[in-house]
């Protein structure tokens, strides 16, 4: 690519968004595809099964690691939505702060022992690359996750999956702003189609909270920037999902810390003992294995069964929010949010054109 094209981002790029802490990971492909790989990863070449590489990762189908990473990704916001309603442990960065802390020293402890984190050979991590390209979008990272986390406190998981729906729309608005790519008409009525869905969601909403929807979107806004970052700076690098969790950990966990006594101070440590160690291990460690699980997930299908794996964990998730927390959904949230989920679907079978 010469220096004066732009990289442009399209729809197979751009995917769900998990929105609980541990679960958002993601993968560069190639010189022009971007994807959350734990939501929704497109395909990887696999090796040829007859001549397999020593040491390479072993490839399950896409009927034994769907149904895996569906549990695994619908029980992480659960457990979260668990601990921070139920057991009334309202502390959302110490517990981004502790995931990403277990996820740190899990992709180390994996990369010492396995060889899923092979990947790591073949990137070139510099001082530069890292102080210009993985440190601010590491800061986007750690916004998200403690933003979307914060916002289990205040609106009910079916409303935030909901919510969620308007990740792509927000990507493509800032794409568009920062002309990462262009605009055309059937875009731009996807886009419509969304927003609308998206918007009748919130007006059935009868738990509606001005706040949490305010903290929601702006998860969403640094959510959708660091994947335009993304696109941007780290253009070209390849990452599977525990090799950009390993370089991204620590970063995000670094800046949590950093956030931590200016917002939760000591309340949280007091607060352990009312937890115990056994809930706070074993919540960090399903979310780690939902990454580990999504190492798998690239290449056991194709991305429109894997976009449509996605939107069924969203329907199961608002499901089961009905039935575990007893959540009202409307009729005119039914309705909404069946208009948005067409339009991803649209947007993903158009290939973004």
């Amino acid at each position: 690519m010469s220096s004066n094209e732009k990289p442009s981002l399209s729809s197979s790029d751009i995917h769900n968004f998990n929105g609980s802490s541990g679960s958002q990971v993601l993968e560069i492909k190639d010189s022009s595809s971007l994807s959350l790989t734990s939501p929704l990863p497109s395909p990887a070449i696999a090796p040829n099964p007859k001549s397999p590489a020593v040491g390479s990762k072993p490839k399950l189908s896409a009927s034994m690691i769907i149904p895996v990473w569906i549990a695994l990704s619908s029980t992480v916001i659960i457990y979260n939505n668990y601990l921070y309603n139920t057991l009334n442990f309202k502390y959302p960065v110490f517990t981004v702060t502790w995931h990403l802390t277990f996820a740190a020293i899990g992709t180390r402890i994996l990369h010492r022992t396995t060889p899923l984190l092979d990947g790591l050979k073949d990137i070139n991590m510099t001082k530069d690359l890292f102080l210009k390209s993985i440190l601010p979008i590491g800061a986007l990272f750690s916004g998200s996750l403690i933003l979307s986390n914060t916002a289990y406190l205040y609106l009910s998981v079916s409303y935030i999956q909901m919510l969620k729906a308007f990740v792509p729309v927000a990507i493509l608005l800032i794409s568009w702003t920062f002309r990462v790519s262009e605009p055309n008409r059937k875009l731009a009525m996807i886009v419509l189609m969304i927003s609308t869905g998206v918007a009748l969601t919130s007006q059935g909403e009868m738990g509606f909270s001005m706040f949490g929807f305010c903290v929601q979107a702006a998860a969403v806004a640094f959510e959708a920037s660091r994947l335009v970052m993304i696109q941007i700076l780290l253009h070209g690098l390849k990452m599977d999902p525990l090799v950009s969790l390993h370089f991204y950990a620590p970063v995000c966990a670094f800046f949590n810390l950093l956030i931590l006594p200016f917002t939760e101070g000591l309340a949280p440590f007091y607060a352990l003992s009312s937890v115990g160690p056994t809930v706070l291990i074993s919540n960090a460690a399903v979310a780690f294995l939902l990454n580990v699980a999504a190492v798998f997930l690239v290449g056991a299908g194709s991305g429109l069964v894997l976009t449509l794996a996605g939107v069924f964990k969203d329907i199961l998730l608002i499901t089961g929010s009905v039935l575990i927390w007893g959540t009202t959904v409307t009729g005119m949230q039914v309705v909404g949010y069946s208009i948005a989920l067409a339009g991803l679907v649209m947007f993903r079978v158009s290939g973004g054109k």
